[in-house]
């Protein structure tokens, strides 16, 4: 009998940028895991935050379809993005991703520039979705590939943004430090009476030091001059945004208001929408059929993951939140990464107890990205492995201690023990993990059949 069979792996993910949605990683990760203990029980919970992926997720979850819509593209030109409209008790509601519209993965590489793509065709499935009958939107926010406030998508809603002179202004963040006034008189009537929620990560700010601009524009293609401008014009449009939008009460620092390069308070003050948490907006409402405490609960370990772990990854991004829930149930999380940046320790002190990058060697981005599944599942694998170590070396010492003769199992396949203490029933061994300051001793058992949940 295999010292491990009755230890229970959830898997519980967020999707890799540009490269693999939630599910395919929580696939990849449980292919992994199954290759060297196919008796393992491993449960998938692929986490939708806003981003690629999410409303084809809800879509499924609630048995629903995707809605495609011809759309104005990030860095011009025409893309064909999709909106979700759920099925069942969600009939009515419609989610979309704004990454389908003006997400990073749609603007070519060398024509990255936060300071002219936009959200217009954003603010054309939104306008899809309502003609489409919605009374009620949800808009992910992640994995944007813009900075312009949200404007383009009130301007694709009817919205006029204008200079002093009163002409239009042009699309994209730069021409923001421009405009003199926003006129809403023509919006889509269609939003009276429509709830629209944007499903956003609550610490991601408009303005400031630790605004939109200074904090992600980089990683969208942004120099440090288009780092000022766009702080610059950002802060004028939400001077723009206070006098002549929707009540906010903090559009510049209030949570959610930079979601998306903007997007967040653009539309909250635009056209009234309420900024919630992803978490409150997509997991916790139901949608996605996933009651993640429960699972977690009935976990032994949870696996979680990210494209990249870094000083950002506490402030709001899945894995952190996956592992919060956990600490609460007392169960240990190890966050498998694309690739571990600056900061990264910080996230054991929000529950992560490790972290591991698939990368096995050093490698273009290029190359990660189109390899990320082979390594994903790869990286689980070792982890496994490590995991099985761990439970053998702990399994001896119970066995020495109880004076017991422990046996090194024969490995005759995949799924072997790797070691058994003589004269007794394979019982359970204790996996301690660390205290940090403030924390509390955590111990969990591993093995013992009599101590498997139903």
């Amino acid at each position: 009998m295999s010292i491990y069979p009755a230890l229970r792996i959830l898997v519980a993910p967020s999707g890799f940028k540009e490269s693999l949605s939630a599910e395919e990683v929580a696939d990849a990760i449980a292919a992994g895991i199954r290759r060297v203990a196919p008796a393992t029980s491993v449960d998938i919970a692929p986490i939708p935050d806003g981003g690629e992926g999410t409303a084809h997720t809800l879509a499924t979850a609630t048995g629903g379809g995707l809605v495609r819509v011809p759309v104005h593209g990030p860095a011009g030109g025409t893309v064909t993005a999709h909106y979700a409209r759920l099925g069942g008790a969600a009939s009515g509601t419609a989610v979309i991703e704004m990454a389908a519209a003006a997400g990073l993965s749609l603007v070519p590489r060398d024509r990255r520039d936060p300071c002219a793509t936009t959200t217009y065709g954003v603010g054309q499935l939104i306008a899809a979705a309502l003609d489409d009958g919605a009374d009620r939107i949800i808009v992910g926010c992640g994995d944007s590939g813009t900075c312009d406030g949200g404007a383009g998508a009130l301007q694709a809603l009817g919205a006029r943004v204008l200079d002093s002179a009163g002409r239009d202004l042009p699309l994209g963040g730069r021409h923001l430090a421009r405009a003199a006034s926003l006129d809403l008189s023509g919006l889509h009537r269609g939003l009276a009476g429509v709830d629209i929620v944007l499903a956003c990560n609550p610490n991601n700010v408009l303005c400031g030091e630790k605004g939109v601009a200074p904090v992600f524009a980089r990683q969208k293609g942004a120099s440090d001059e288009d780092v000022e401008v766009l702080s610059q014009a950002l802060e004028n449009w939400a001077t723009i945004l206070k006098r002549d939008g929707y009540r906010v009460a903090d559009i510049r620092t209030g949570m959610g208001t930079g979601a998306s390069g903007g997007l967040g308070a653009g539309l909250a003050a635009g056209v009234g929408a309420t900024l919630l948490s992803r978490f409150d907006a997509l997991l916790d409402s139901g949608l996605c059929g996933i009651d993640l405490d429960t699972k977690i609960a009935e976990a032994d370990l949870v696996i979680t993951a990210e494209g990249s772990v870094d000083f950002q990854t506490p402030r709001g991004k899945v894995p952190a939140e996956v592992a919060r829930r956990a600490e609460r149930a007392g169960v240990p999380v190890i966050a498998l990464a694309g690739s571990i940046g600056p900061g990264a320790r910080a996230v054991h002190d929000v529950g992560i107890e490790a972290i591991s990058s698939i990368m096995p060697a050093p490698m273009s981005l290029a190359d990660a990205v189109a390899d990320a599944q082979r390594l994903l599942t790869d990286a689980a694998e070792q982890t496994m492995r490590t995991i099985l170590i761990g439970a053998s070396v702990t399994t001896r010492q119970s066995a020495k201690r109880e004076g017991s003769r422990w046996e090194p199992a024969r490995r005759s396949g995949p799924d072997r023990a790797y070691g058994r203490a003589g004269n007794r029933d394979d019982r359970a061994c204790t996996v301690t993990g660390s205290t940090r300051p403030g924390g509390r001793q955590r111990s969990h058992r591993v093995g013992d059949p009599r101590h498997a949940r139903a």
